[in-house]
Order: structure tokens, then sequence, then C-alpha cells
């Protein structure tokens, strides 16, 4: 019984570690989609040229296309959020899962 709770505790750990990443990815993405809005913004408003940067450099572009590229970047950044919360409600039911078979464990043997 007590092996079979020391393995829940460090699956528990293990959960916990990756609800901690996969905050710390949602809280960039979030951060991400931001900049992707406020350069919407601007560029509505811009005129002349504008500059898109990729690999460290910049490249000139048509409002359009950079629009459509901000456009594109910002559905991706949706989708990756969306997946990162399935993944933290995924592991927030299995962490709540493991408490639970651990107090009923630990009660079970402390009425024993």
């Amino acid at each position: 019984m007590e092996k079979k709770i020391e393995e829940l505790a460090g699956e528990f750990q293990n959960m916990q570690r990756q609800l901690v990443a996969i905050l710390g990815q949602k809280q960039q993405i979030m951060a991400q989609e931001e900049e992707v809005k406020l350069a919407k913004e601007e560029l509505k408003t811009a005129k002349g040229k504008v500059f898109r940067a990729i690999g460290g450099i910049l490249i000139e572009s048509s409002i359009a296309d950079a629009a459509n590229s901000l456009e594109n970047q910002g559905e991706a950044l949706k989708l990756r959020g969306q997946m990162l919360a399935k993944q933290e409600e995924r592991v927030t039911k299995r962490m709540t899962e493991i408490r639970e078979i651990v107090q009923k464990q630990t009660s079970a043997a402390g009425e024993q």
C-alpha cells in the first residue's frame, strides 16, 4: 500500500511540474497574442513602408502582407492556447484523481 502511495506521490509531483510548465507557456502565448493585437492596431494607421521581422532582420513588406502575416500568427497562437488549455485540464483532472485515490487509501489504512 505504501509503495502505491509513493508511486502516486511521484506521479503527482510530475503532474505539478507539467502544470507549471503549461501555465508558463500559456502566459507566453497570451503575451504574444497581445503583441499581435497591438501590431494589428498600429498597422491600421500605417502609411508608407512597413517592415516585418523575419529571423532577426527587418524585411520591407506591403501593409496587406504584414496584416495577413499577423492574422496567421494570431490564429496559430489561438490554436496553441487552446491546446495548452486542454493539456492543463487533463493534468489538473489527473492531479485531482491522484489526490482522491491517496485520500481514500490513507483513510482506509487509518481505519484498520
